[in-house]
């Protein structure tokens, strides 16, 4: 699961887990438990570049896995080796959501260091100006998440995981 903060992975990411009989990871979750702070620390100790040093490590992780749905942190698109990781390991699900939804989801969450800024709207149009791209290059699919109920893109993505696969056999 890519996209931006807000987008749902996480809930997305859990319910399709569930549906599918398989395991759940979230890779900023993660990183938490094998730190034992929160990312907003992280940040603060060693800056986005050691944040994103971690990251990339639990995506390898991860990758190397199989058989699990990871949502991933919304800037993990930014490494070409996450990428990379990401397309070789399997299928990935890019959930699209406008500005204004994500601005709304994120407005109190004081988990997303990147939005502690005094114009979030502008840094969120700036995250999406640099990274839709990059999501969209790597995507198997591509969901619409604006919908306030994660089982509609749950529904759409199996339906979508059991054509293609009916299709590859």
């Amino acid at each position: 699961m890519v996209g931006l903060m807000g987008s749902g992975k996480t809930t997305i990411g859990r319910q399709l887990a569930r549906r599918m009989g398989r395991a759940f990871y979230d890779s900023d979750h993660e990183i938490v438990n094998r730190t034992g702070v929160r990312i907003p620390v992280i940040f603060e100790l060693e800056g986005e570049e050691g944040f994103r040093r971690r990251e990339a490590q639990v995506i390898s992780e991860l990758a190397n896995e199989g058989g699990v749905v990871v949502a991933t942190g919304g800037g993990a698109i930014l490494n070409p080796e996450n990428r990379r990781c990401m397309q070789a390991s399997g299928w990935v699900v890019y959930l699209d959501v406008p500005t204004q939804i994500l601005l709304e989801r994120t407005r109190h969450d004081t988990n997303r260091p990147l939005l502690q800024v005094a114009d979030p709207a502008a840094k969120l149009n700036a995250l999406r100006a640099e990274r839709d791209p990059l999501y969209r290059e790597i995507a198997s699919l591509i969901v619409d998440g604006s919908r306030q109920n994660s089982q509609i893109a749950v529904t759409k993505i199996l339906g979508e995981w059991e054509k293609r696969c009916a299709l590859s056999m």
